[in-house]
């Protein structure tokens, strides 16, 4: 396998455990003024991602560097590009991990209360400007024979893109609710599971628009396997609504998760050999060939990967594992 093609794999991988591990810890942060009635109730849901939400941003950081050394072209031309939404993304990201830290600070129910929306909004936001963003991959943006993006902020939203934001919005939330039925305890799993089955219904339309709006604004069914991995990943959600209908709520977590995984293994792979896609001219974009590293690059970035990367996974799951039991009021009393 050439180097080229095995990080354009790497990177789709950290995308997915991005999205997976991040996509429920938005959704907990979404859920947080809505299922949370009370103070203690708000801080045992802060504490079901607590000791994980930074770490799971990391993958975001991990992948955004791996895209900057693997493939700069694409790296500069993203970061310019969708250079204002990325910027709204990182101002709320910064909002949602102050309002983390902060909210405890004062017990002022105005000031807790404050900062449990802020962290809200933290959530949403990122939320759809993903969904908005990863759309806009596969339709194309302009970018001329330079490699360089020629449009404005507006020219990254259209009904096409608007709907994938929408729809990773919604399913986010929806794999927030699963995660917190695992999570929490008495009442509040219960919660969970209403707002898991009222974000499904929605959620599921969204999807089914995106899939059909998929098939005519881009050329992603051109790739059979895509295809048929997006539509698997709508069979999936099926089977997790149906499951957190039913009560089961492990198996639904577990489903949910594939259809993030598989989603972004569908857009990935219809996306392949492209990274990013030109509207202008399709010989004019941004593929592994053209927008890669040099040779020597991506050896050194291969041997640092699979020295370093098995570590970090390690480590990750150690602090899932010891943190795995489900937070109630009492653990609040330490």
């Amino acid at each position: 396998m050439e180097l080229s093609v095995l990080w354009f794999v790497l990177v789709t991988v950290l995308f997915i455990g991005f999205f997976f591990l991040e996509g429920f810890d938005y959704g907990v942060g979404i859920l947080l003024p809505v299922l949370g009635k009370n103070d203690t109730e708000r801080r045992v849901l802060i504490n079901t991602i607590g000791p994980v939400w930074d770490g799971n941003e990391v993958w975001m950081i991990t992948a955004g560097g791996a895209m900057f050394a693997a493939f700069p072209h694409v790296y500069a031309t993203m970061f310019s590009g969708f250079y204002l939404a990325l910027f709204l993304m990182l101002m709320a990201l910064i909002v949602r991990g102050v309002a983390f830290e902060f909210r405890s600070k004062d017990e002022n129910p105005a000031w807790r209360t404050t900062w449990d929306w802020l962290i809200f909004f933290g959530s949403a936001i990122p939320a759809l400007l993903w969904g908005v963003a990863v759309a806009n991959l596969i339709k194309g943006v302009p970018i001329n024979a330079n490699m360089q993006y020629v449009g404005t902020f507006f020219d990254l939203l259209s009904p096409y893109t608007l709907v994938g934001g929408l729809a990773f919005l919604l399913v986010f939330i929806f794999h927030g609710a699963m995660y917190l039925t695992l999570k929490t305890t008495g009442e509040m799993v219960e919660r969970a599971r209403k707002a898991a089955v009222k974000a499904g219904v929605p959620a599921a339309v969204f999807c089914l628009m995106l899939v059909g709006m998929t098939y005519t604004n881009t050329d992603l069914f051109a790739s059979t396997g895509a295809g048929i991995t997006l539509w698997g990943a709508v069979v999936l959600f099926v089977g997790a609504y149906a499951a957190v209908y039913a009560k089961r709520y492990g198996l639904g977590f577990t489903l949910s998760s594939l259809t993030i995984a598989f989603t972004t293994v569908a857009f990935f792979w219809g996306l392949f050999p492209r990274l990013m896609v030109s509207s202008l001219n399709p010989a004019w974009s941004l593929t592994i060939t053209n927008a890669s590293s040099s040779q020597y690059t991506l050896q050194i970035m291969t041997v640092a990967a699979l020295a370093l990367v098995p570590v970090v996974l390690v480590y990750q799951g150690w602090v899932y594992w010891t943190f795995r039991k489900r937070v109630t009021a009492k653990d609040l009393e330490y």
